[in-house]
């Protein structure tokens, strides 16, 4: 029997288990001295404290995760999303022990992770990339292109993703007041303190897709979502299919994303991601090798175990003979503990829950009453999805949901209330929101 250790937390954690257990797989989950009584600790099979609370003490200890994979005999490492999941040097280490590291390749994770290589690749493919820096750039070098280019304009940090380093600058104040913020959070977040510039689209929608690849580079495309609701570059609302794109758009689009899937040497899950502008043009933005948050609205519309095909073709299993027809659409909020109002981090004990059901309703959490959220990690609650035939359904019975949902308890907040504003905007009931609309509807 495999051992699959699962180096994570949270609702990801128990996604994987749930998945590694229906397969007949022992489970291993690590969590720190905050996360004794989740619930992730519970469900598997067995669990070891890797530290205290500090992720940098624990889930981001490398070390610590590499002596309980020794330790356990587990023979499959999963990193689930956020913390490690991205990490060349995890992957690297994972396969040097003689294990098996269930994700992409470590030369395949250091590629894209360089932010500026992965759009070198990108553009050779025919993907089309936003006018900017060809590279990593100084100060001096970041004002000459924005002169050339014209304001706004967005830093980016080079490496890492989930919205860290990012700065959007509409003159050359911001950008000498923001350059050098960008580069220490950049630094501070990933290790890497380069940024690059590149121009800034007003409105853009954000459409991303989602692959599975096998060790024979058989490329399997899940087709498109889009996650256009967002708030300081982090995602609340997600959807499967995207409603902005034709048959002949995504006909063109996936043939670019299965060519740079090629090319980079990938292998396992992963997303690519595109910004779309007013005109439909699709710019290249970066490729995620690793399990998205929003990776069940793709399985609802393909009915389709993406956790199981990680494992499995981790496990050498070939995609050749895997084909599948997308049905229905899929739509997911994101619940956090925040306040709905500042959007401000808000943990406390949970006193009341109670999930919504019915057909077509999927909820994924790591809650349970009497949990207490803790404050040094993300503050992702429950992932709320559902399904329809169409995307009007879809809506409907997601406002239903959400009507149901009850979170609450002592300093416990939740951003639910938002969730029902969008969802009943007439922007995004007729497909015309884009990333900037939260901000609009706040101020």
């Amino acid at each position: 029997m495999h051992t699959i250790l699962v180096a994570n937390r949270g609702e990801v954690a128990i996604r994987i288990i749930r998945t590694a257990k229906e397969m007949g797989l022992s489970t291993v989950a690590v969590f720190s001295e905050a996360d004794r009584n989740s619930l992730h600790v519970k469900l598997s099979d067995r669990a070891i404290c890797i530290g205290p609370a500090e992720a940098q003490k624990s889930y981001l200890d490398m070390s610590r995760i590499m002596a309980v994979l020794e330790a356990t005999g587990a023979d499959l490492l999963h990193p689930g999303y956020g913390f490690l999941s991205e990490n060349p040097k995890l992957a690297e280490a994972v396969i040097a022990s003689g294990k098996i590291f269930v994700g992409p390749p470590p030369g395949a994770l250091e590629l894209i992770g360089d932010k500026t290589r992965a759009r070198k690749v990108a553009k050779a493919v025919g993907m089309k990339l936003l006018p900017g820096s060809e590279g990593p750039v100084d100060f001096s070098e970041a004002i000459s292109i924005a002169q050339r280019i014209g304001y706004p304009v967005v830093i980016k940090a080079n490496s890492g993703g989930g919205g860290k380093g990012i700065r959007v600058v509409q003159n050359e104040k911001e950008l000498r007041e923001r350059f050098y913020l960008s580069s220490r959070e950049a630094d501070a977040s990933f290790g890497d303190p380069r940024v690059y510039v590149e121009k800034f689209l007003l409105n853009p929608k954000h459409i991303e897709v989602q692959v599975l690849v096998d060790r024979a580079k058989n490329v399997l495309i899940l087709g498109d979502r889009e996650c256009s609701i967002q708030r300081r570059h982090q995602k609340l609302i997600e959807e499967a299919p995207s409603p902005s794109l034709d048959d002949i758009k995504r006909e063109e689009l996936f043939k670019q994303v299965r060519d740079f899937c090629i090319e980079i040497g990938f292998e396992g899950a992963g997303t690519v991601e595109f910004l779309m502008d007013s005109d439909g043009n699709l710019y290249f933005m970066e490729m995620n090798g690793r399990l998205q948050v929003e990776h069940p609205v793709t399985e609802m519309v393909f009915g389709i175990d993406i956790v199981e095909w990680q494992i499995r073709i981790a496990l050498g299993q070939s995609l050749k003979s895997t084909a599948l027809e997308p049905k229905g659409c899929a739509i997911e909020c994101r619940l956090n503990a925040e306040d709905p109002n500042t959007f401000m981090p808000s943990p406390g004990k949970v006193e009341e829950l109670f999930l919504p059901g019915g057909f077509g309703i999927r909820v994924d959490t790591h809650l349970y009453c009497g949990y207490e959220v803790p404050p040094y990690y993300d503050s992702l609650l429950l992932k709320l999805i559902a399904w329809g035939s169409n995307r009007t359904e879809a809506i409907s019975r997601l406002q239903r949901a959400l009507e149901e949902l009850k979170v609450s308890g002592r300093g416990l907040k939740t951003n639910k209330e938002f969730h029902i504003r969008v969802l009943s905007s007439r922007e995004f009931r007729f497909a015309k929101h884009h990333t900037r609309l939260v901000e609009e509807m706040l101020f």
